[in-house]
């Protein structure tokens, strides 16, 4: 059988990587579009082995390069998006908007079999974050322009390369006092990255084309509940601290001077709003993979990183006596 191809955009991150080797290990040949092939492309050729695997430089607005990659495609992966705003070009709207309906109208075009897009969990609900509001335009225009694709709404995505748990764990390592917002109620479907990844070649093997599909992990975790198995896991004991809104909106427009935010106002906008499935489409359990790795196990597996003692030290602290210790404080 003549191996498929596959034009992924998106290709260095973390899921990215996880994606390219399912693929590639499935007799799936890829093609990577990425703005700087001398810093990325080391990383990025490892994932395969040769012959799989092809790297392209390309600016992704430069519709005349990047067209003639749809030429050879038969399906298309946009893993594209940021959690904020910087200058020169990298914003909400040209990330999550325009960049996505470029790509669907060249599936059109070329009549690739399907187009998968990497999209967001909750962004309905979120109806004052510009971050969901971008996200969901960007779906709306894949959707007018190439009816076959396929969206999936993730929750958040961890794992050992990911920008969440291992984030979490450094701040909680640093910080005497870490501050919670609304209460840490805000409710969470962590996913892992394989699990995803086995999704997305799932819909592509299957031939889907379910157009929203919720992918979402086995559990249901508050920030409260997940930052207290952060804390189990490396061994820390730390005052979680409600913080008054106004107060975070203050902290949120400090963040956002720095390069690489710690918050913006907008993520705490979109931390008010729960990141579980909505009833409303379809989850990757309803399409037959349901999602099998749990957060504590998994996270447990690159935690000791983060330990003093590192992967020789033993655990200390259970969540009861956690909640004991918030409760003195």
């Amino acid at each position: 059988m003549k191996a498929k191809n596959c034009l992924i955009f998106g290709g260095s991150g973390q899921i990215g990587r996880n994606l390219i080797r399912k693929l590639t290990k499935n007799n799936y040949r890829v093609t990577v579009v990425t703005r700087n092939i001398h810093q990325k492309s080391y990383i990025i050729k490892t994932q395969a082995n040769a012959g799989y695997i092809d790297v392209v430089e390309a600016n992704i607005f430069d519709e005349k390069k990047i067209r003639q990659l749809f030429k050879k495609a038969d399906i298309c992966i946009n893993l594209i998006g940021i959690l904020y705003e910087k200058k020169k070009g990298n914003t909400f709207k040209n990330i999550h908007s325009i960049f996505p309906s470029i790509l669907s109208k060249l599936c059109k075009e070329y009549n690739l079999k399907n187009f998968i897009h990497l999209s967001a969990l909750g962004i309905n609900e979120a109806v004052d974050s510009n971050y969901a509001k971008s996200k969901l335009e960007g779906e709306n225009k894949i959707l007018k322009n190439f009816p076959l694709a396929t969206i999936l709404r993730p929750s958040v995505v961890f794992s050992i390369d990911d920008n969440f748990t291992t984030n979490f764990m450094t701040l909680l390592n640093r910080l005497p006092i870490f501050p919670i917002y609304y209460g840490g109620k805000t409710k969470f479907m962590p996913i892992h990255c394989s699990d995803l990844t086995d999704i997305i070649h799932y819909v592509i093997s299957k031939n889907i084309y379910s157009k929203i599909i919720e992918c979402i992990g086995p559990e249901v975790l508050s920030f409260k509940e997940i930052l207290r198995m952060l804390l189990m896991l490396t061994n820390k004991k730390r005052i979680l601290m409600p913080l008054p809104l106004p107060i975070a909106k203050f902290s949120a427009s400090l963040f956002e001077i720095l390069p690489n935010p710690l918050l913006t106002k907008d993520q705490l906008r979109l931390l008010k709003y729960d990141n579980i499935c909505s009833g409303k489409f379809k989850t990757n359990s309803d399409i037959g993979i349901p999602s099998v790795r749990y957060f504590y196990k998994e996270v447990k597996k690159y935690c000791y990183m983060w330990k003093e003692g590192g992967q020789f030290s033993t655990e200390k602290y259970t969540t009861q006596s956690l909640e004991a210790e918030d409760k003195k404080n």
